[in-house]
């Protein structure tokens, strides 16, 4: 059984302060996702003995299943809760429910290049030319704070697109809500541009304090006038603001997630650890996924600069390999992977080999020359020990690629295993140089698992007439396109399918027996 990581003493490291965790089992997936006005009390929680007594059924198979946790950390609250729901619809943890679907956090939007412009609530970003504020992580904030704006601003709010004075006479919001009426001309164009340009500004949070102080007074003064209808307003006000403007960072997939790390840095600490010429700016790393043996999937994903570089993802259909077998797996995708790439390379460049060069050093003179389709790593990393090490270092070798620095990295110790050397490096989990790996390491995980789930569930939706005795491809699409469904087939009697072309009535009746089965 793998050594679990010391998990307390970890939680010790853990400041008092805001962030998103993620719980991870013995393999490394990702399980469950939190956030926490105080990770430190928060995961303590997790891990005290009366929390298993007193839990339901899935909060204690959470606990049994937890073998180690990641933090990140964030400013507020209402980062906390965009990160959560970010990570949570990148990973699809199985004991989170929220954020699961495809729901987004709201926005607001104005287009700029209409006659009269307004702000309205969206999910989606589009790449229309409209200027969007958000997402925001509190929707009833945002609906007061768009509806406060809309009154202080005097911005209308009516959904034509080009309101004129027939509009006007069956409207009241000039009186009830202080539009400037641009309709009827109530203000000049430049005017009403103008107080919008005011309006976005205070929704990016230019002039926050000074509006929060100023509504702050307002307030104190209504209490003093004994005005308490008035000041429960803005109070209203004062919180929904404080909600929506409060200074939060956005999230995008891949490379917004705020941690303590520095890529640079790991990758010096990296190239230090392992004894590199140079820090590793470019890496590959390729994981195995093999759920069952139908579906045997590679994952490969490269980092540039430790970020991820996700336009060169690539993801393999393992062919030559039959039954499971991790070590045949991965020396099939490295020498796909890497004879590609030389294989473009010659091509491109036919003459381009020096007498007395390497294979790596024409490539790197290439590379730098701006000949190179394909770069070559300057790590390739391999999700497992010493036998995928085994496997991929040995077609290395047959593609003349014995000097590409590789390593091997052990889930169950995180232990780091290198060509030549029998015992295996084993660096401190607070080193940014194993973080860096685990998440390149992670990342190939759940690159290669998601195009296992994704033929799974392109399987499941064909047809059971894929293995029915007797029909091939053209049959199966000639009874879909007559009957529509392999129900209505069941349906059918041998004599109505055997009037089909090409299907006979032996056929038909052989098809029935094994459809009815």
């Amino acid at each position: 059984m793998a050594e679990q990581p010391d998990l307390r003493s970890r939680l010790a490291e853990v400041p008092h302060q805001p962030g998103v965790y993620l719980m991870k089992d013995r393999l490394g997936s990702v399980i469950y996702v939190g956030k926490a006005r105080d990770l430190r009390k928060r995961l303590a929680s997790y891990f005290m003995p009366s929390r298993k007594q007193k839990a339901d059924l899935k909060t204690r198979a959470l606990l049994e299943t937890i073998w180690d946790f990641q933090i990140h950390f964030v400013r507020n609250e209402q980062e906390a809760l965009l990160l959560e729901g970010k990570l949570i619809k990148q990973y699809r943890p199985r004991y989170n429910v929220s954020f699961r679907d495809d729901k987004r956090f709201l926005l607001a939007k104005i287009n700029l290049r209409d006659p009269w412009p307004r702000f309205v609530l969206t999910r989606l970003k589009k790449d229309d030319g409209a200027r969007y504020f958000g997402p925001f992580a509190h929707s009833g904030a945002l609906r007061g704070t768009i509806a406060w704006l809309n009154k202080e601003f005097g911005l209308r709010s009516c959904r034509t697109r080009i309101p004129t004075e027939k509009d006007y006479k069956h409207c009241s919001a000039d009186v009830i809500r202080k539009c400037s009426a641009p309709c009827v001309e109530k203000i000049s164009h430049q005017e009403y541009l103008e107080r919008v340009e005011q309006a976005a500004e205070l929704l990016e949070g230019k002039g926050r304090r000074e509006r929060l102080k100023s509504l702050h007074q307002d307030m104190e003064k209504a209490v003093a006038r004994l005005d308490f209808e008035r000041a429960a307003r803005l109070r209203d006000i004062v919180q929904n603001l404080e909600l929506t403007l409060n200074p939060t960072r956005q999230f995008s997939r891949g490379r917004g997630v705020p941690t303590t790390v520095k890529p640079l840095d790991d990758l010096s600490e990296l190239a230090d650890a392992l004894q590199l010429p140079a820090s590793p700016g470019t890496m590959e790393c390729f994981d195995i996924s093999n759920v069952s043996s139908n579906h045997i999937v590679a994952s490969m994903v490269r980092f540039v600069d430790g970020l991820p570089d996700s336009q060169n993802y690539r993801r393999y259909r393992i062919r030559t390999v039959a039954g499971q077998d991790d070590f045949a797996s991965m020396a099939e995708v490295i020498r796909r992977r890497y004879s590609r790439i030389l294989r473009q390379s010659a091509e491109a460049n036919p003459d381009a080999v020096e007498s007395q060069e390497g294979v790596i050093e024409a490539m790197r003179r290439l590379a730098k020359e701006g000949k190179a389709p394909i770069t070559l790593p300057d790590l390739v990393i391999v999700d497992g020990g010493k036998g995928q090490l085994s496997s991929a270092t040995g077609e290395l070798q047959r593609l003349g690629l014995h000097e590409l620095p590789i390593i091997g990295l052990a889930k169950k110790r995180e232990e780091i295993f290198r060509p030549g050397e029998s015992d295996p490096l084993v660096l401190s989990h607070d080193t940014g140089a194993l973080k860096l790996l685990q998440r390149i390491r992670d990342e190939a995980h759940r690159f290669a698992n998601n195009y296992n789930e994704l033929l799974l569930r392109k399987r499941m939706k064909e047809s059971l007439l894929d293995d029915c005795p007797g029909v091939s491809p053209k049959r199966k699409a000639t009874l879909l396109e007559k009957f529509g469904s392999v129900e209505r087939i069941r349906k059918k009697s041998a004599g109505e399918i055997a009037e089909l072309p090409g299907i006979s009535l032996k056929t038909a009746e052989a098809m029935l027996q094994w459809l009815n089965r």
